[in-house]
């Protein structure tokens, strides 16, 4: 997030979610949100196909086909334009590239924008006006917006639409993702991609990597590395022969499963880091018992960049061991044959870590946006976001405040692609994915809490009233959902909350996934698939 969760709720006019089920995946988040709208008085605008909880609190509902967020944005852009409600100063102060975004926009007024994307045009007017003469406005979106081919699209025209109204670097504004993990955040900020070390330093840059071999003695080539989404396919084809998969359960999570798991029955050697036996779990060779959050010291990073501590309530469990403990010791006996002289003069080679403060010391050497964060700060009460260079530095609540990281915000001129799959005479419908209230991801620890189980425990298939009509479903309850790349067989939920032509199912349960449906392809940038669109038939079992 450029903004801060507080500022946001406290200090935005109004507020446009967009591929965000925020009450249900963000609930504290969801209800500042709420509390903003109900006491504050400020005016929510929600995109989303489906009639998701926090529309009950929305000025205005906008149900978008899927899959067609940028025809929507350029549209509200668009009239933003044609009204003259653009913030011109900041536009000339802090941006460039604005006629060329412009000439984009303008291919987008409001009878194509609505024949694209079903809203009608006067509630595309109304949005419009909303977002413009309610500043500052809040931009806030999730993986609704990004599991798509064009994700990184959607989030770079989200970014034109705040610098139009020039709501960015200012309290209540500001372009604001909300994080789908725990410390999905942190962990990208540690150099979890296979483009950059920590704090974003790309492994391309010969200084950068100069910096880190003297530091740590070795490092990989220059060469950007392969997303998981590239890495599981890569099996089959003979490129990756073995994985270290720690916390993560890709049969359950990755898209088509059925060619997940057919790579995993082929792969050499698996070692899995886990605190449960998952889906996964089966095709290992090796089971590391790490520990839950309760057990370990260290820190994450919250989705609005705050670094928090976490303080070990219990001691480990059986064997369980400490993440950090266990990737060490593998490290040392990987290193046993490294030479004496690049172990003495590279400080951070040895992996001889006492504790989560001597790593933190490290990432405070190495990760510039993170050099003034310690433990000591942290135990005293310190709230700090990065970036927070020294320690002397407050941290950064607002980012982009007098410039952009760039200079000038670059304009970029964003025009609409359709989805991968379409909906034909086969598979007519649409399949839209996520998660629900009750559970998390895969499952494997929300399955095993015996209170939620008693509220939701199974799949449901969300389907509009119409569309079971339709299949004569006059009671029945079980459907088959049927897609190119596999088939479930779940309850069906007859409900509003989808429009027709739209089913909605999750992927919490290993015997009705919706990712035994889903298709893998991906973001030609950030290779994330496409998970929000599949073309699927229903029928009744």
């Amino acid at each position: 997030m450029s903004n801060s969760m507080d500022d946001v709720a406290k200090e935005a006019k109004s507020f446009l979610i967009i591929g965000s089920n925020t009450t249900e995946q963000h609930p504290v988040f969801g209800t500042m949100l709420r509390r903003a709208v109900k006491f504050r008085g400020a005016k929510l605008v929600v995109a989303d196909p489906r009639k998701i909880d926090i529309t009950d609190f929305a000025t205005l509902h906008l149900r978008q086909r899927p899959g067609t967020d940028i025809p929507l944005i350029n549209g509200l852009m668009y009239i933003i334009l044609e009204k003259g409600w653009e913030d011109k100063t900041f536009i000339d102060e802090r941006t460039e590239n604005f006629d060329e975004f412009k000439a984009t926009v303008m291919n987008y007024p409001p009878d194509t924008v609505s024949k694209i994307t079903n809203i009608p045009i006067e509630k595309l007017y109304e949005a419009a006006e909303i977002l413009a003469k309610n500043s500052p406005m809040a931009v806030i979106w999730a993986m609704g917006i990004t599991q798509h081919i064009v994700g990184v699209r959607n989030v770079m025209d989200l970014a034109n639409l705040q610098m139009l109204l020039g709501n960015m670097g200012k309290a209540g504004g500001g372009v604001n993702p909300l994080r789908g993990q725990n410390n999905v955040q942190g962990a990208c900020d540690m150099g979890g991609l296979p483009n950059v070390y920590t704090a974003y330093q790309a492994v391309t840059s010969d200084e950068v990597h100069e910096k880190f071999e003297k530091a740590w003695g070795t490092t990989s080539n220059t060469k950007v590395g392969l997303t998981v989404t590239e890495m599981v396919p890569g099996i089959l084809d003979g490129k990756i022969k073995s994985l270290y998969v720690l916390g993560e359960d890709p049969v359950m999570s990755d898209p088509d499963t059925k060619h997940i798991r057919h790579c995993f029955a082929a792969i050499d050697f698996m070692v899995l880091q886990e605190i449960f036996p998952s889906e996964t779990s089966m095709y290992a060779d090796v089971l590391l018992p790490g520990v839950t959050f309760a057990e370990k010291n260290g820190t994450f990073t919250n989705t609005e960049r705050r670094v928090q501590m976490v303080n070990k309530a219990i001691e480990p469990i059986g064997d369980a061991k400490p993440d950090w403990w266990i990737t060490s010791q593998i490290a040392k006996r990987l290193l046993s044959g490294t030479s004496d002289r690049v172990q003495r003069e590279a400080p951070f080679s040895s992996w001889d870590y006492a504790d989560t403060s001597a790593i933190m010391s490290e990432i405070n050497a190495l990760t510039p946006s993170y050099g003034g964060i310690t433990h000591e700060r942290l135990l005293k009460g310190e709230r700090l976001q990065w970036p927070c260079p020294t320690k002397d530095h407050a941290g950064t609540p607002i980012l982009h405040t007098k410039q952009f990281t760039r200079g000038k915000g670059k304009f970029m001129p964003i025009d609409h692609v359709p989805p991968a799959e379409k909906p034909d005479d086969e598979f007519p419908m649409i399949m839209n994915t996520g998660r629900v209230l009750y559970h998390w991801h895969g499952g494997q620890m929300t399955r095993r809490a015996k209170g939620l189980m008693e509220v939701y425990n199974e799949a449901l298939i969300e389907i509009n009233p119409s569309d079971a009509e339709k299949l004569g479903m006059n009671g029945r309850k079980i459907v088959r959902v049927t897609s190119r790349h596999g088939q479930i067989e779940a309850k069906a939920w007859i409900t509003d909350r989808v429009p027709p032509g739209m089913v909605y199912t999750n992927f919490h349960f290993p015997n009705a996934s919706a990712n035994e449906l889903t298709h893998a392809s991906l973001d030609p940038v950030a290779k994330i698939p496409e998970y929000k669109i599949t073309a699927v038939k229903v029928e009744l079992v």
